[in-house]
């Protein structure tokens, strides 16, 4: 008996082993196929990494209108070309220079900064090529490996301005905004902007990031659409920019400038928004999203015209005689002197041990309106004998000077407003009260920006609230919907509204009876204030600030002119007819020869 199990136990083991092994295989099968087909979905992120390429789409980026929605930047389309180092070879180096028409060198470069950046991604490293070059390219992409390319966009300017400090540019972006930016999908190659508005709101502007996945070949090589593109995501366009700026006013004010160096800041006194701002030299922004020479670059780093230096809202130059209503308001405020008050002027004011401080003419006994009219230096000098020097720094702070607005566009200087802790910094062997008294007209160690001259006659326009300047009106998204930005609330002037209204009033007599009444506007009561200041650079420098019309002014300015001379001969000519232009959409025939006079005027050649 046991000899027969024994016979057939070859024969059971090899049946039950060619049942499981047939299993097994089925279940292999089986498996295979659930892969193959019904997984297919599951999987296929897997298989992308080898296959399937995710490309990145680039929003237009958001475009740049005026106050009434005026072009003023927008996009045009053009190429980008892109390298894989990992599928790149090295000796094609020569051919794809060849035929971008470059150094040898900068295609190696190029590469250097895509490896850096990530071998195995594409990275845009020529920008702005045209539609030639790119069918050259593709005539040799056998031959190219890892060299693509992405249609793509840049800026486009179309105003018959620059606007460069409002605007600002875009550029590459640099090793080290790429760090700061790492984890917002930026990338080497990539735009972003590097001042102005382009740089305060890269983020609306900027735009979403969308997706394209592509198949490629074992050399990196695109070759069709994976799924059809069904599995691609749209960019979203970034925001469009609504300024506050004034497209004709913007242009106008560009024009008078020329040749001169200076700036000038026109606002709405009634809400802040900033109308023109111009500061000359500049540049034209479409020259710095182009690549430039090294000796281009060398201009925009060391000219002594710095016309990347925004004069409006970083030029420190003493007021002049601008300063006079403010230490007028200062000293009736403080109770020194009543609307009443008298200064006798001989032509000066005494400062001790045989010394005087000078005034342009004899004025006689005059009280505080006359003083503002006639700008008359003697009377100011005495109110800063009876004015100290903090309560002054006080007031000029509460003014808006000496410290920094919340401009929603940076690039921004405090000025310098001294106060008793400055002057014993700057002389530690003490100072008498001949140190301060230079501060009543406007001189010394003082520093105001144009920005902040505008709006200093702002609040004095419209009865003393100081608004916030601001270049932003809102942001317009692709669905249509709006965003407005949020502005601080007005501040009120720590002065009594009867001393606003007395200084207002002087300031309305200076451009009818006073230095300013031969640049008033045909028809219509305005309100200002010539200033001429030294400079140790050589002539001095001409200032103007002013409001209009005087009863609801829409519109005030503060201008300054670098060695020009007397404030009513280069500055005050260019804020009238601003506010001409702004009011009433012309400038008269009857000031045609004022315009011509002013287009004239340049300032004074800096020395070598």
């Amino acid at each position: 008996m046991m000899r027969e199990t024994r016979s057939e136990d070859p024969s059971i083991r090899g049946r039950i082993f060619m049942v499981v092994a047939s299993m097994v295989i089925g279940l292999l099968v089986l498996r295979l196929a659930k892969l193959q087909i019904l997984d297919a979905g599951l999987y296929s992120g897997e298989s992308r990494s080898n296959a399937v390429r995710e490309l990145r789409v680039t929003p237009a980026r958001g475009t740049v209108v005026d106050r009434r929605g005026r072009l003023i930047v927008d996009n045009e389309d053009t190429y980008t070309v892109l390298i894989t180092p990992r599928y790149f070879d090295p000796e094609r180096t020569d051919l794809l220079a060849s035929l971008l028409s470059v150094p040898d060198t900068v295609v190696t470069r190029k590469l250097a900064e895509a490896t850096a950046w990530n071998a195995f991604r594409p990275s845009p490293a020529f920008r702005s090529v045209s539609f030639d070059v790119i069918g050259r390219l593709l005539e040799n992409r056998s031959r190219l490996p890892g060299v693509t390319y992405e249609a793509a966009q840049k800026r486009r300017y179309v105003a018959p301005f620059n606007a460069a400090h409002v605007l600002g540019y875009v550029r590459e972006i640099t090793r080290a905004e790429l760090d700061r930016h790492r984890g917002e999908g930026y990338r080497s190659g990539d735009l972003i902007g590097k001042s102005g508005v382009e740089s305060a709101f890269e983020r609306p502007l900027r735009g979403t990031m969308g997706s394209a996945f592509r198949l490629v070949n074992v050399h990196g090589q695109e070759v069709d659409a994976f799924r059809g593109g069904t599995e691609d995501l749209a960019p979203v366009a970034g925001q469009e920019v609504v300024l506050t700026i004034d497209y004709d006013l913007q242009a106008l004010a560009e024009s008078l400038f020329v040749g001169k160096r200076g700036a000038a800041v026109a606002i709405d006194p009634s809400s802040g928004e900033i109308l023109a701002l111009v500061s000359k030299p500049d540049y034209d922004p479409d020259i710095m999203s182009r690549p430039l020479a090294p000796e281009a670059w060398d201009y925009f780093l060391t000219s002594p015209e710095k016309p990347q230096f925004n004069r409006a809202t970083q030029s420190l130059l003493p007021p002049g005689s601008t300063l006079k209503p403010l230490v007028a308001l200062m000293a009736l405020q403080e109770g020194v002197i009543t609307p009443r008050s008298t200064v006798t002027c001989n032509g000066g004011h005494p400062i001790g041990r045989g010394q005087f401080f000078r005034c342009m003419h004899v004025h006689g006994t005059i009280a505080v309106g006359t003083a503002i009219e006639q700008s008359c230096n003697t009377f100011f000098f005495e109110m800063m004998t009876r004015i100290d020097v903090e309560s002054f720094a006080r007031y000029a702070r509460a003014m808006g000077f000496g410290r920094r607005a919340p401009l929603d566009v940076g690039e921004e200087d405090t000025g310098l407003i001294p106060d008793s802790a400055y002057f014993n910094r700057m002389n530690p062997r003490g100072w008498t009260v001949g140190t301060p008294m230079n501060l009543g007209v406007g001189q010394g160690d003082i520093g105001v920006t144009p920005l902040q001259l505008a709006g200093y006659i702002g609040a004095l326009g419209n009865g003393g609230l100081l608004y916030t300047p601001h270049l932003v009106l809102e942001f317009r998204n692709p669905d249509g919907t709006v965003e407005r930005p949020e502005i601080p609330e007005p501040t009120r002037l720590p002065f009594d509204r009867s001393n606003v209204d007395l200084v207002r009033d002087a300031l309305r007599r200076v451009m009818e009876e006073g230095t300013g009444r031969w640049i008033q506007i045909p028809g219509i009561q305005s309100a200002g204030k010539t200033g001429t200041a030294q400079n140790p650079r050589g002539e001095d420098d001409s200032v103007f600030i002013m409001f209009a019309p005087f009863d609801h002014p829409t519109i005030a300015l503060g201008v300054m002119v670098e060695n020009a001379g007397f404030g009513s001969t280069a500055a005050g000519p260019i804020a009238s007819l601003l506010a001409e232009r702004y009011l009433t959409g012309s400038i008269a025939p009857g000031r045609r020869a004022l315009y011509e006079r002013t287009l004239a005027v340049k300032s004074q050649p800096l020395p070598d």
